[in-house]
């Protein structure tokens, strides 16, 4: 896998990237870091996989290149989150699923600036989580997610937004 780092970003030594026989890159932006154990696999397609300025990703996290993973900036994901931008095809059972590889893209994985992702979230490919966004931990994530939602569950629901006054009022 290519690697495009900023000189302020720090990759833990004991972070697993795999080489890419496509030329995935993995680009990580300025004060960004990844943490210990995290897994960055490049397969099901031929996205590369890019974190913005600022961000975090912590301890054992599975990153699927697929069909492309966006982080943006100020974002913090935390242990044990899976992002899988890629899907198994499995419709023609005269074949196994293994032979029929992969379906379509359906966006990849995009995480707007300014979002928390809770521990232990999977998100698959055709997600959008918009600016400004809290995913509560333990959650299954696809589709699209408004701005300063606060979600989860399985299926994901919006439950709330974010509301800045209640915290200026304090």
């Amino acid at each position: 896998m290519n690697i495009i780092k900023h000189p302020t970003s720090r990759i833990s030594s004991l972070v697993d990237i795999e080489n890419s026989p496509r030329g995935t890159k993995f680009i990580i932006g300025k004060n960004s870091s990844i943490d210990s154990f995290v897994k960055i696999k490049p397969v099901g397609g031929e996205g590369d996989i890019k974190v913005g300025e600022n961000s975090e990703i912590n301890s054992n996290c599975v990153l699927y290149s697929g069909n492309g993973i966006t982080i943006g900036n100020n974002v913090l994901i935390a242990a044990g989150c899976v992002f899988a931008s890629t899907n198994h095809a499995y419709d023609d059972k005269s074949k196994t699923i293994r032979e029929q590889r992969f379906i379509p893209s359906q966006g990849g994985i995009v995480i707007e600036d300014d979002v928390w992702i809770g521990a232990g979230t999977v998100l698959l490919d055709g997600t959008i989580i918009r600016k400004g966004s809290v995913i509560v931990a333990q959650s299954l994530v696809i589709g699209e997610l408004p701005e300063y939602s606060i979600s989860g569950g399985n299926p994901i629901k919006v439950m709330r937004f974010r509301n800045w006054k209640k915290y200026t009022d304090i």
